[in-house]
């Protein structure tokens, strides 16, 4: 056990002082808004290190997290992990709502009643069916009523967790709001909601307004803000914080302590679009095969159609054997949850060392299961089991991952040990109609065909997962990423045609994902594509968001 005065950051990371702040409070609720790249998930990493270490979070209580999205539940289980080993980590509980909700259920079951009471051996299906099965949509209102009707539950919830973070908290809507007062308002455990007003982009799925702004009144919660962008180099960081200066001033900082001239910022004008393809086409090829850039390591961002703008660009990389991804266009399958899951899988098994996947798989079957480090050790056992006994038949050629029916078996296989109802949590769509076994069976067929020719497995998978690909995509789809370069094409204003109070910081994330260089092109003429609706084919540069750079290029 720790002092609390003797604690340092783990991994001797320097904090900005209202990050430490919000790492070592032990007192008061805090809301904590930061931009992208402030190092909002490493403060809840460095959180529940000096929780853990210093005795603060008393044994045997423990912390729950709750995040939006799976990956980001697991990121953050395997940071703490990280920074403070795997004994301290297994007392934190890394959820999304849903499966937070679904624990609730599966506990304290016998508490509802009436149209809400459930079968033993309910299921998560398309449809409620009284008794015998629930939706996905219904996981977290039916948690809040078994918390608001049984004192049983919530005490057992109060007694289990003396510390709350919630994550991307900007997305927060009303029934999981609900959720977390029924849990924890007026009790003792201290919370910790994390997020970016300036990213709010879930209003369409009922975001409530303002919601920092009603969690602090109804937990007396202290405001802090981080601003630092610890991901981009500190000419990129100055630009961005030109930014910052015109979107909200009391925030930026002074040049003075952005010191340093590491980082690229270029500004390119072409004349159209095929050469502006064809000259990103040979920068990248060259990036890769001569400075030993990482493919999955560049991104080429768009403001919007995406699928228009990099029409002669992807024909470009294709011409020079360069591997990408249409993000946009594939994102929606190559990174849905199960078919990362099983993308995975079969790279470990196929692909040689793949320490990413490995540990991807990990996080996902074993460390995301709040399990006690018994339990912990048994799965694991069995996961490393699994997958020994199926790399040795691999091996041995008994399984042939261009063998449809081969491949479907060990799918299923792989999908028994993690168990359905498990994967059926990683998204709210798998517990609608055919979604689930759709994706499975279409991963099966993709992935028997990669190699059809004569690409080496073990290359196809690692480019079909993204792990080596360019990545192609919007802005929006950006978010939560970062990549050593980023392209942002058509800085123009007939790109950024909106409000330029929406568009300011749609162009700040995307400049943000950059870590070491940033590239802007702005084409005089586009011609228009098949099939654009709106769209110029003259050009002229948006004057504003070049000028950010060109001081610092």
């Amino acid at each position: 056990m720790m002092r609390v005065d003797r604690w340092v950051p783990s991994d001797n990371l320097k904090l900005e002082p209202n990050a430490l702040l919000a790492a070592t409070e032990t007192e008061r609720n805090l809301t904590l808004t930061a931009g992208p790249g402030a190092g909002k998930t490493e403060m809840l990493a460095q959180r529940a290190d000096f929780l853990l270490r210093t005795g603060t979070c008393r044994y045997p209580k423990r912390i729950l997290a709750i995040s939006f999205k799976v990956d980001a539940s697991q990121n953050l289980k395997a940071r703490v992990r990280k920074r403070c080993g795997p004994e301290l980590a297994a007392r934190l509980d890394s959820h999304t709502f849903h499966a937070f909700g679904k624990r609730i259920i599966d506990r304290f079951r016998l508490a509802l009643t009436g149209r809400d009471a459930l079968d033993a051996d309910y299921s998560v299906g398309p449809a409620r069916v009284q008794g015998q099965s629930i939706t996905f949509q219904d996981m977290v209102p039916l948690a809040v009523t078994i918390l608001e009707t049984s004192a049983i539950a919530r005490n057992a919830i109060r007694q289990t967790y003396s510390h709350v973070f919630l994550d991307e908290f900007q997305d927060c809507t009303k029934e999981q709001y609900a959720l977390i007062k029924a849990c924890f308002l007026d009790t003792g455990a201290q919370l910790v909601a994390v997020g970016d007003t300036k990213q709010r982009i879930m209003g369409w799925a009922g975001a409530l307004e303002g919601i920092f702004k009603t969690y602090a009144a109804d937990f007396n919660a202290e405001a802090l803000n981080l601003y630092q962008n610890f991901r981009s180099a500190p000419r990129l960081r100055r630009m961005q914080n030109a930014m910052v200066r015109v979107m909200d001033a009391p925030a930026a900082l002074d040049d003075d302590e952005l010191q340093g001239d590491d980082g690229e910022i270029e500004i390119h004008h072409f004349k159209n679009a095929s050469e502006e393809a064809s000259h990103l086409a040979n920068t990248i090829k060259g990036w890769i095969e001569n400075d030993g850039l990482d493919p999955s390591d560049i991104a080429v961002l768009v403001s919007k159609q995406q699928n228009f703008y990099c029409q002669e660009l992807r024909a470009a990389l294709r011409d020079r054997k360069v591997p990408f991804r249409d993000e946009d266009q594939t994102q929606d399958f190559a990174s849905e949850p199960v078919v990362r899951l099983l993308t995975d899988f079969l790279l470990v098994v196929w692909g040689g060392a793949q320490p990413e996947a490995f540990r991807r798989l990990l996080e996902a079957i074993v460390y995301n299961e709040g399990l006690d480090e018994e339990q912990e050790y048994r799965a694991r056992s069995r996961w490393d089991r699994f997958v020994a006994d199926v790399r040795a038949r691999a091996a041995a050629r008994k399984i042939e991952y261009a063998d449809r029916d081969a491949l479907a078996a060990l799918v299923a296989a792989l999908i028994e040990l993690v168990g359905r109802d498990a994967v059926v949590a990683l998204s709210a769509d798998y517990a609608q109609g055919n979604r689930l076994d759709d994706l499975i069976e279409d991963t099966v067929t993709r992935i028997s065909q990669l190699t059809q020719d004569g690409t080496d497995v073990g290359s196809a998978l690692t480019a079909f997962s993204a792990d080596r690909s360019v990545r192609i995509m919007s802005i929006h789809k950006s978010k939560g990423l970062e990549f050593h370069t980023v392209i942002m094409m058509g800085v123009e204003e007939e790109t950024f045609w909106g409000k330029i109070s929406e568009e300011r910081p749609a162009f700040f994330v995307g400049i943000s994902r950059a870590k070491q260089r940033l590239a802007l092109t702005i084409c005089e003429h586009r011609d228009r594509p098949d099939g654009a609706r709106r769209w110029s084919t003259e050009r002229s540069p948006q004057q504003e968001f070049v000028g950010y750079a060109e001081v610092y290029a």
